[in-house]
C-alpha cells in the first residue's frame, strides 16, 4: 500500500471512530496520562518554560517588557479618563451603577469575593442591590460573567472561596434564564494527584479588579467582600434602638478582627460579635475607575489569568472555555495562554463579543490621564516568567520625587540593601536615597506614610496567637528606624537628620452605641438580647435564595435550617411587641452614631444627647483603630500608584502574591503651591490628596447614607469627580505649608493623647517592655475591649476630652516594644516561614 493511501486510510478509521465509546476511552487515557504525569513536575519545575515553543513566548514577553517602561506587560497610555474612590460607600455604588449596565461581559478577579454583600446601604431598604442580586439580573440579561477568586488555604484565611464559587454558579440553576453565564475559578490548586508539583500554599492571588464590557474597568486595594464598606466619617457602632432595619452592617459584614476574626464565612448571616457591646473595625481604602486604553490591559492580564488557571486547573473540563482577545489573535495568542491540545476539552470564545472598535476610548482619547498598568506576577500564578514591574515603579518614581512622597499602605516592610534578609524589596533604599539628596541639597523634602497600628489581625498582641502579627510589626520598625540598615539609620549614616524627612501615621476613631436604657429595658421584658434581633435581621435580609454547598439547584432549607429561622423570627416578634411598652415608639432623640463630631461641622460630643444618666452613656464610647487597606502612592501632586500591591516582599517580588495597580499622571494641570511657591498640579493626583488630607484631619463633612445624588459615587463614564472645592480645599493646596503640617501634626498629637487617656489605646510608645504592656493595659475582664480604661472618670469629661479629636490621625508609636524581643524564633517564626510574615 502507498504510504498516501495508508495514511488516508488511518485518517478515515479516526473519523468514523469519533463519538463512539472507544475513542472516548483512548481520548480518555491521554488525559489520565497527562493528569498522572504531573508528578513529574516535582522534579522539573521549569516545565512550562523548557519546551521550544514556550521558550519562544518568553522571549517575545520579554522583548516587549524590555520596551515598556518598569518593564511591564502594558505600554504607558495617553488618554485615559480616571477618576479616584475614597472609602467603600462611594466605590461600592458607582461598581453596582456600572454592573447594571453591563450588557455582554464581567470580568471580576478578587482576594475575596462576598456573594451577600449589599453595594447600597442600608442594607434593608437596597435589598436589590445585593452582590449577588446584581450578578443574578446581569446572567438572566445575557451577559457572560467570568470570575477568578483567590483558593485559600482553609487552616490559614477564613475567606471560603467554595462558597464564593457555589453561591455564584446556584443563582441561575439549570433550566432557568442565565444557566451558565456565571462562571467562577478558584486557583491555585491544592490537589496532589491534579498538581502535585505546582501546589501553592503561601502565596495568594490579591488582585481586585473588575472589567465590564470592555469599557470601563475598577481597580484598587477594594474587594467585593465584607467589612470593607464604610465611609468618610467611620463609624464604629450600629445599634438602632428606632429599628433593627437601620442597620448599616448586617451579619458578617461587621467585624472586629482585634476581637473576633471572620469564622464560617459561608454562613453570611452569622456574627458572635454583639453589636449591643463592641464596635466594628472602620476600613479605609482607596480604588480607581477608569475608560480608556488602559482597560484594554487589564483585560488582557485577566485573560491570561484564566487561560492559565483554565491550562492548570481544568484544562479538562467542559463547563471552562478558552478565552480568546482581539489584539491577541493568530501567532500573539501564546501571550495570553491560549492553548489548543490535539484533543482539546471546552471551547474557544472570543472577546469582546462586540467588535473592539466600538468601545468609546477605541473611538479617541477620553480622558487626560497618561497611565500604565503595572503587576507582580510570575510562573505559580499566570504561568510567566517573573514581572516585578509593581516594584520598579515604586522604586524609580519615589527616587525621582522632589518635593514629598506620600504613601498609604496596609503593610511597610522594605529594605535598604542586601544586609536584611529575608526582606528583598527594595522600596527602603529608594526613599533613602530620596532624602540624602533632598538633606545635602537643602531641600524640603517629606516621606509621610500612613500605615495601620496593627498590621493584621490580633486580639491581644501579647497573645501567643498574636506571635505572625508581631513578627510582621517587627519587621516593620526594622524597615523604618531599628538596626543600622533600617531606612533612618541609612539616612543618619550619610549626614542627613531623618526626622526632619519621615514621618510616620496611623489612623484611629471613636464612637458611641446607642444602647440606650430603654433598649436595655426592651431587651429585659422581652427576654431577647439585641444580639438575637440582629441575627434575625441578617436571617431576613441575606437568606434569600438560599444558597447550597454545591453548584446543584439550591433547596429552601432544612428542617434544621427552617426551625433555626423560625425561632429567630419569633424572637424578633417578641422584642419588637415590647417597643411601646418602653417607649421606643417614638423618636429616639439620641444619635445610632457620633463618629461625625471628629468631622467638618459634625457638632461636638460635649453638645449629644443621650436618653439616660451621663454615667452609664461612659460605658459606650468606644475606639478602634481606621485599618488603612489602601495602596497607594502620591509623589509631588503628580503622580499616583494605586492597585492591590502593598509595600512588602509579598506584593513586590512578583515571585510571591499576584497583584495589579495602574501608575498615573494627569497632563491636566492646575495652578497650586508647593512650599509657597507657584507650582503645577496634576489634576487627578492634586484633587486626591487634597480630599484625603481634609478627610483625615477632619476637615470633610460627614457623608450622608444616600449616594444617589453624590458624584464621588457614580462611575467614571457618568460624571467626573467633585472636588468638594471650599476654604478647606484651597488650605490643603500647598501640601508642604507650615500651617497645614502643623494642624498635620498637631491634630496627631492631640488625638494620640486623647486615644491615650481615655481608652488605653495600644499599641502605644509608653509600652516598651512586655511589663510595660501590663502596667498600661492590665489583661483582666473588667472592661471589654476598645472601652473606656477609666470607670471613674467624670462623665462631663470624657465628652470634652472627646470634643479634641479632630479627624482620625495619630502618631504611629515608633517606641512600642522596643527593648522587648517582638517575635522570638520558633515554630511560628523561622527561617522557613519568615516569608509569609514579609
Amino acid at each position: 500500500m502507498a504510504p498516501g493511501q495508508e495514511s488516508r486510510m488511518f485518517a478515515g478509521l479516526r473519523d468514523k471512530l469519533k463519538g463512539t465509546n472507544l475513542y472516548d476511552a483512548k481520548i480518555g487515557a491521554i488525559h489520565l496520562k497527562n493528569k498522572v504525569g504531573k508528578f513529574g513536575n516535582l522534579i522539573n519545575p521549569n516545565h512550562r518554560h523548557d519546551e521550544e515553543h514556550e521558550k519562544a513566548t518568553d522571549e517575545k514577553r520579554n522583548r516587549i517588557a524590555e520596551s515598556h517602561r518598569f518593564n511591564s506587560f502594558a505600554p504607558e497610555r495617553d488618554g485615559n479618563k480616571i477618576k479616584w474612590y475614597v472609602d467603600g460607600q462611594d466605590y461600592f455604588y458607582a461598581v453596582s451603577v456600572a454592573l447594571e449596565k453591563a450588557k455582554e461581559t464581567i470580568y471580576i478577579e478578587d482576594w475575596w469575593l462576598s456573594p451577600e454583600l449589599f453595594l447600597r446601604r442600608p442594607p434593608y431598604f437596597n435589598q436589590e442591590y445585593r452582590l449577588d442580586q446584581i450578578l443574578k439580573r446581569r446572567a438572566e440579561a445575557g451577559v457572560k460573567i467570568y470570575v477568578i477568586v483567590y483558593k485559600e488555604v482553609a487552616a490559614a484565611v477564613s475567606c471560603n472561596s467554595a462558597h464564593t464559587k457555589h453561591a455564584l454558579h446556584a443563582l441561575c440553576p439549570e433550566g432557568s434564564p442565565g444557566y451558565g453565564n456565571i462562571t467562577v475559578l478558584r486557583h491555585p490548586d491544592h490537589n496532589v494527584f491534579e498538581n502535585a508539583g505546582d501546589m501553592t500554599f503561601y502565596w495568594a492571588h490579591h488582585e481586585k479588579f473588575i472589567v465590564i464590557d470592555y469599557e470601563i474597568a475598577f481597580i484598587g486595594g477594594l474587594d467585593l467582600c465584607f467589612g470593607r464598606w464604610d465611609n468618610r466619617q467611620h463609624p464604629l457602632a450600629d445599634v438602632h434602638p428606632a429599628g433593627v432595619q437601620n442597620e448599616m452592617f448586617p451579619g458578617q459584614d461587621f467585624n472586629n478582627n482585634r476581637i473576633m476574626d471572620f469564622h464560617t464565612v459561608e454562613d453570611w448571616k452569622n456574627n458572635e460579635l454583639s453589636k449591643a457591646d463592641y464596635g466594628r473595625m472602620p476600613w479605609h481604602d482607596v480604588a480607581m475607575c477608569l475608560i480608556g486604553d488602559c482597560v484594554f490591559d487589564i483585560a488582557e492580564h485577566f485573560v491570561l489569568r484564566w487561560n492559565f488557571v483554565k491550562r492548570d486547573k481544568y484544562k479538562r473540563s467542559e463547563k471552562v472555555e478558552w478565552l480568546t482577545m482581539t489584539g491577541r489573535e493568530g501567532e500573539n495568542e501564546d501571550l495570553i495562554a491560549v492553548q489548543r491540545p490535539k484533543h482539546p476539552v471546552g471551547g474557544y470564545v472570543h472577546h469582546p463579543l462586540s467588535p473592539l472598535e466600538n468601545r468609546s476610548w477605541a473611538k479617541g482619547q477620553q480622558g487626560t490621564v497618561h497611565a500604565q498598568i503595572v503587576r507582580s506576577s510570575c510562573d505559580w500564578s499566570s504561568g510567566i516568567l517573573t514581572e516585578h514591574s509593581i516594584q520598579n515603579a515604586y522604586c524609580e518614581i519615589i527616587e525621582n520625587a522632589q518635593h514629598f512622597v506620600y504613601i498609604e499602605n496596609q503593610f511597610f516592610i522594605t529594605a535598604t540593601g542586601e544586609e536584611q534578609a529575608p526582606i528583598h524589596n527594595t522600596i527602603g533604599r529608594a526613599i533613602v536615597n530620596a532624602c540624602v539628596k533632598a538633606g545635602k541639597e537643602g531641600r524640603k523634602f517629606r516621606v509621610i506614610i500612613v500605615i495601620p497600628a496593627v498590621p493584621g489581625f490580633a486580639g491581644d498582641l501579647r497573645d501567643d496567637a498574636a506571635m505572625g502579627t508581631r513578627a510582621i510589626m517587627d519587621y516593620q520598625y526594622k524597615s523604618i528606624h531599628r538596626g543600622e540598615h533600617s531606612i533612618f539609620e541609612q539616612i543618619k549614616k550619610q549626614g542627613v537628620d531623618p526626622r526632619q524627612h519621615i514621618f510616620v501615621f496611623n489612623l484611629r476613631s471613636y464612637d458611641r452605641l446607642n444602647k440606650t436604657a430603654a433598649m436595655v429595658e426592651q431587651e429585659e421584658k422581652s427576654g431577647v438580647k439585641y444580639q438575637d434581633v440582629q441575627r434575625a435581621e441578617a436571617e431576613e435580609i441575606m437568606a434569600e435564595g438560599v444558597h447550597s454547598t454545591t453548584d446543584r439547584q439550591p433547596t429552601l432549607g432544612s428542617d434544621t435550617g427552617d426551625k433555626e429561622k423560625e425561632r429567630l423570627m419569633e424572637q424578633k416578634r417578641k422584642f419588637e411587641a415590647q417597643r411601646s411598652e418602653v417607649g421606643l415608639d417614638k423618636e429616639v432623640t439620641s444619635t445610632d452614631s457620633i463618629a461625625a463630631t471628629a468631622m467638618l461641622n459634625g457638632g461636638k460630643v460635649s453638645e449629644q444627647k443621650w436618653d439616660d444618666d451621663l454615667e452609664k452613656e461612659k460605658e459606650n464610647f468606644i475606639q478602634e483603630e481606621l485599618y488603612i487597606h489602601g495602596k497607594l502612592l502620591i509623589v509631588d501632586d503628580r503622580i499616583v500608584i494605586c492597585g492591590s500591591s502593598n509595600i512588602n516582599d509579598r506584593s513586590q517580588l512578583g515571585v510571591h502574591d499576584s497583584e495589579l495597580s495602574i501608575v498615573m499622571e494627569d497632563y491636566n494641570t492646575i495652578d497650586s503651591m508647593m512650599d509657597g511657591q507657584p507650582f503645577k498640579a496634576g489634576h487627578h493626583a492634586a484633587t486626591l490628596r487634597r480630599l484625603l488630607w481634609r478627610e483625615h484631619l477632619g476637615l470633610l463633612p460627614a457623608q450622608p447614607l444616600d449616594a444617589s445624588n453624590d458624584p464621588n459615587a457614580q462611575p467614571v463614564d457618568v460624571c467626573p469627580n467633585d472636588i468638594m472645592e471650599g476654604p478647606e480645599y484651597e488650605f490643603v493646596a500647598d501640601p508642604m505649608s507650615d500651617e497645614v503640617w502643623d494642624m498635620w501634626t498637631g491634630n496627631a498629637t492631640t488625638n494620640t493623647q486623647i486615644f491615650r487617656h481615655l481608652f488605653r489605646a495600644d499599641p502605644d510608645d509608653n509600652i516598651k517592655t512586655f511589663d510595660d504592656y501590663e502596667a498600661f493595659l492590665p489583661r483582666h475582664n473588667k472592661f471589654k475591649q476598645g472601652h473606656l480604661h477609666d470607670p471613674f472618670m467624670p462623665a462631663q469629661e470624657v465628652r470634652e476630652k472627646l470634643d479634641q479629636i479632630k479627624g482620625h490621625l495619630v502618631w504611629m508609636p515608633l517606641e512600642f516594644l522596643c527593648d522587648a524581643n517582638m517575635a522570638e524564633k520558633g515554630l511560628q517564626v523561622n527561617a522557613y516561614t519568615e516569608s509569609i510574615y514579609t
